[in-house]
């Protein structure tokens, strides 16, 4: 398909040369809506579904994005666009006069990005708004559509709105829709293997959990084991995380007996298969707890992680209670004299 019938329904050169690479000899379907009901006009045999409507704009995002994964064979692509916040808040600082515009993006970023996500506001917000022009982060879409089937493939950044291009890997996850509130219940791997729940205060945009590979792929991990330049963490979640407050919840864990007070991290999936076969299953015969022998050896990288949590294991299994408490003496003295963070 010619470059000129690509412009002349509605892609300009720069998102056409975004989406070049994508869209091959494959038959495509280029859509300019939020219904639902239009995903019907995808032509049979279409690899391709292009839509220049902004996700900000569609209500049932979910269900919007698994409609499209069912019109497409495992591989087809999806090129969409939405407008991140750190766009919004760009947009609306030039659109008004200083002092108001810090004023109205405020009201904004209530009505249109918190109401949406608390059970008791969220009538508030659809019925002012149709579901309209919702302030949607970057991390939220993305991990939105991996959740609904989904490889990421590319984003970039025109005119203003982040485009994505993503590949269908397979069905949408057969999994309860992850809760957007405060409150988060988080599979983790426990002890001998088993699943566990974690609860946490919310730090990161909703959704992120599911592009932990793709930030990895991209970023990563930074001195310490965390993902370097992580998008997916909000403003607050970060002085959160600094003082220890989202993990207030795991007092929960530890009395349920999911936790106990030192021991390694409870771990994702993906992070874990990071680590090494041996030290997987070295890891495995400690229950994680909530204080983690890195704060008593201050590893700087994931093969001393997994080194300093191998050493504190394997010398837990010998004397429980007295490299617990050597564990945790060391771990307070980094935390409060030498003002060791979480990141």
């Amino acid at each position: 398909m010619r470059f000129s019938a690509h412009a002349s329904r509605g892609l300009s050169h720069e998102v056409f040369e975004f989406a070049r690479p994508f869209l091959g000899k494959n038959k495509v379907t280029l859509l300019h809506t939020t219904n639902r009901k239009d995903l019907e006009r995808i032509t049979e045999n279409s690899n391709v579904v292009v839509n220049t409507a902004r996700v900000n704009d569609i209500r049932g995002i979910n269900h919007f994005f698994r409609l499209v994964n069912e019109n497409l064979n495992n591989g087809g692509r999806f090129i969409g666009c939405m407008e991140t916040l750190e766009n919004r808040k760009e947009r609306l600082h030039k659109k008004y006069p200083p002092v108001l515009n810090k004023l109205y993006y405020t009201a904004d970023f209530v009505l249109k990005r918190i109401f949406p996500k608390l059970s008791f506001t969220r009538g508030i917000y659809f019925s002012l708004t149709g579901g309209r022009n919702r302030a949607l982060s970057k991390a939220e879409v993305l991990g939105r559509l991996v959740y609904c089937g989904y490889s990421i493939e590319a984003v970039k950044v025109i005119d203003n709105l982040m485009y994505f291009a993503v590949s269908k890997k397979g069905q949408p996850l057969n999994e309860p829709e992850p809760s957007t509130g405060l409150l988060l219940k988080i599979g983790r791997i426990g002890k001998n293997g088993k699943r566990i729940t974690v609860y946490k205060f919310r730090t990161m945009h909703p959704y992120a959990q599911y592009i932990q590979e793709y930030v990895y792929e991209q970023n990563n991990l930074q001195a310490g084991g965390k993902f370097s330049n992580d998008f997916r963490i909000t403003k607050w979640g970060r002085f959160m995380r600094r003082f220890w407050i989202d993990e207030i919840p795991m007092i929960w864990n530890i009395l349920r007996g999911d936790l106990k007070i030192v021991g390694v991290r409870p771990l994702s999936d993906h992070y874990l298969s990071l680590y090494s076969e041996e030290h997987k299953q070295v890891r495995l015969q400690g229950k994680p707890g909530l204080i983690p022998p890195f704060y008593a050896d201050m590893p700087h990288n994931l093969q001393e992680i997994m080194e300093s949590e191998a050493r504190y294991i394997k010398a837990y299994l010998k004397s429980p209670i007295t490299t617990d408490f050597n564990y945790g003496f060391k771990a307070f003295n980094n935390i409060v004299l030498r003002k060791a963070r979480s990141a």
